[in-house]
Formats: C-alpha cells, structure tokens, sequence
C-alpha cells in the first residue's frame, strides 16, 4: 500500500450527516472561487398559482458565473398547454438577463418535454443515452 494512503478510510453514507457534506460542499466552493472567481448564485423561482391561490408549477433555478440554470421545470397536467410554461421561461430568461447571464443551461429527458426547450430556441449539446433504460437524457443550453 502506498505510504500517503495508510490510515485514511472511505465510508459509504445513504444520507450524509449535515456537517460532512457542508465540508465538501465549502472545500469544492473554496476551490472554485480560487479558480474561477466568486460565483455571484443567486436563486431564481417562479410559481404559478391558480385562482384559488395553490401552486400548480414552477421553475426554480439559479443565476452564477453570469449563467442560468434551470433545475426543476414543472406544470400540473391540467394546466398545461395554455401558455404558462412559454411565460414562466420568458421571465426566467428576462429575468436571467436582467442579471447579467449569458445563456442558460438544463437537462430533460425524453419523456418530459425536449420538444418544448427546442421551440423556445434551446439547442442539444449533450445527449446520454438509455438513461433511463430506453429513455434519452438531453442537456440544452440558450444564448441570452
């Protein structure tokens, strides 16, 4: 065994306690900022409610290093196709804009609604395929 190895152990954990991924998650920041500059991430959220007030989409993502990214996309069923999803990315993006970003960045599956990044002129820079089994996952991005 190599010498720089000896005593060091590898521990597997389901939920990570709190203060161990707090010392990866600062350690890679740290490192990132040392390379890259401060971030500058801020969240960017958007709800849609209906008239009687309950969520029933929303896009949440966040603003860093001049760039979106769009995590969680998602309208109930039977509010979809009336437009919300088109204002809900317009003002993410304006709002993207208004902030200094670039372009924006996400990633989809086949089975949810690539068909909708490309009409609102994303296009694909990666793709992996059969993930899931028989499924496509699509990474898009948008110049702002």
């Amino acid at each position: 065994m190599d010498a720089r190895l000896a005593g060091y152990r590898i521990e597997y954990a389901d939920t990570p306690a709190d203060q161990d991924y707090t010392v990866v998650g600062k350690g890679l920041q740290a490192y990132n900022i040392q390379h890259a500059g401060e971030s500058g991430h801020r969240p960017l959220c958007l709800f849609l409610h209906a008239p009687e007030g309950e969520v029933v989409g929303g896009l949440v993502g966040s603003t860093y290093w001049d760039w979106l990214y769009i995590d969680l996309f998602w309208l109930r069923e039977d509010v979809r196709g009336q437009g919300h999803g088109h204002r809900l990315i317009e003002m993410a993006e304006s709002e993207a804009r208004r902030r200094g970003a670039r372009g924006v960045y996400l990633d989809t599956f086949s089975f949810q609604a690539p068909g909708f990044y490309q009409d609102h002129g994303y296009k694909v820079f990666g793709e992996l395929p059969d993930f899931p089994l028989g499924h496509r996952r699509y990474f898009f991005k948008k110049e702002l």
